[in-house]
């Protein structure tokens, strides 16, 4: 599965750098190409001599070289690379780049990056429990980035407990398997509604909801890194992904949002309904702001389209992903929403767990299926449950 990736390794300051040179060696072992970046802190740990001896390549720490006057280009490793490895990761380099602060070589290139990016985290017990450590580390997932968590054992300090990173072999296997998910969905069409929608009551002033986009946003930005090519139609918001592989069309009403998703679901093999799209709508639109002349206003409403049992109702062989957003009888209510809108799953979340709903990181769902069988997941970033939904929807897939 490594066969043929182009891999930039990021060497961190950390006593674990020196398992670097094994992870060097296992990854051209396994047929990748390596380049190598280091911090400056690194190099009291191992020489770039090393690791440049078994990359077969120059070792890169700053921005130009001393001897030559050459520029390191980091946009154009940044591009070149299929996969970054920052291993070891110590806490100091995922502060950093966790709040974006570009002050190496290394961190230019990860800001850099269009590929997906691994981190292995490398300190000791009392450093990887901080609760500063363990937000930065939710930061970096909610990014879109994965960490592979670090081992039990005895640690540099003399102290036994959890910072040890992973073995060199257990990297390996994590990439390989982390690079085969991100090739299962490779060429498949998939369309995702995203975001509130807006219902105009006066050019101002409209009907919407606190959506703000995050959850479909993130479910975009993981099919794209599985191979999927993602036609995100997007409500209004500040939030818009910048990543190949997705494009977006931007829209206001529930009505323009149904267009847009028709226009694409003929062609599309996977529709992920994730747009929190407004129930009614004014019955009229008034053509200049209204003025606040009187005690009491009415607004007369109408139901919107209902864009996920018209588009239902129009599966052929669609593989169809609803959410339901609910405050009572949770799951007897989102069962019957995938019955009656002809879903495959239906993905649920309740205002009654913290950290759930709108506007927030986090997430916590329970995905049902045709069948009734549910599976509950623990709270997490909304980056790693659009992983969840999207494996569950992979194995679906397969499997029919």
């Amino acid at each position: 599965m490594l066969q043929g990736k182009k891999i930039l390794l990021g060497v961190c300051g950390s006593i674990a750098a020196y398992k670097a040179a094994l992870l060097v060696r296992l990854l051209k072992k396994s047929g990748a190409e390596v380049q190598v970046l280091m911090t400056s802190a690194a190099h009291e740990f191992i020489t770039p001599l090393t690791l440049s001896t078994l990359s077969n390549k120059p070792v890169y720490t700053h921005f130009s070289s001393s001897d030559e006057g050459e520029w390191t280009n980091h946009v154009e490793l940044g591009l070149w690379a299929d996969l970054m490895l920052i291993a070891p990761a110590t806490a100091n380099t995922m502060a950093k780049l966790a709040n974006g602060i570009c002050d190496s070589l290394l961190a230019a290139t990860y800001l850099s990056a269009r590929c997906p990016v691994v981190f292995a985290p490398a300190m000791d017990l009392d450093m990887y429990q901080h609760p500063a450590t363990k937000n930065n580390m939710a930061l970096l997932r909610s990014y879109g980035n994965e960490i592979i968590a670090a081992e039990h054992g005895e640690l540099a300090s003399g102290l036994v407990g959890t910072g040890r990173m992973a073995e060199p072999e257990h990297i390996i296997d994590y990439l390989e398997k982390s690079l085969g998910e991100k090739q299962s969905l490779l060429k498949k069409k998939v369309l995702i509604t995203a975001g509130p929608t807006y219902e105009a009551i006066d050019p101002v002033r409209f009907i919407g909801n606190h959506s703000s986009g995050k959850m479909g946003i993130a479910l975009a930005r993981r099919a794209a890194d599985m191979g999927a090519t993602v036609n995100l139609i997007l409500g209004p918001g500040p939030a818009s992904p910048q990543q190949p592989g997705i494009e977006v069309q931007r829209v206001n009403s529930a009505q323009e949002m149904y267009e847009a998703a028709n226009t694409h679901f003929e062609k599309s093999e996977i529709v992920i309904l994730a747009a929190a799209v407004a129930d009614y709508a004014p019955e009229e639109v008034a053509p200049q702001k209204i003025k606040k002349s009187t005690d009491e206003f009415s607004l007369k409403l109408k139901k919107t389209i209902d864009i996920a049992k018209t588009l239902g109702a129009k599966k052929s062989d669609q593989f169809i992903v609803g959410f339901a957003l609910e405050t009572e009888n949770e799951v007897e209510n989102a069962s019957a929403k995938l019955r009656a809108k002809n879903f495959d799953l239906i993905v649920l979340n309740s205002l009654n767990d913290q950290g759930a709903g709108f506007k927030g990181d986090t997430n916590q769902v329970t995905i049902i299926d045709r069948e009734n069988n549910k599976t509950k997941f623990e709270l997490k970033s909304k980056a790693e449950v659009a992983k969840d939904i999207l494996n569950e929807v992979n194995n679906k897939i397969n499997k029919a």
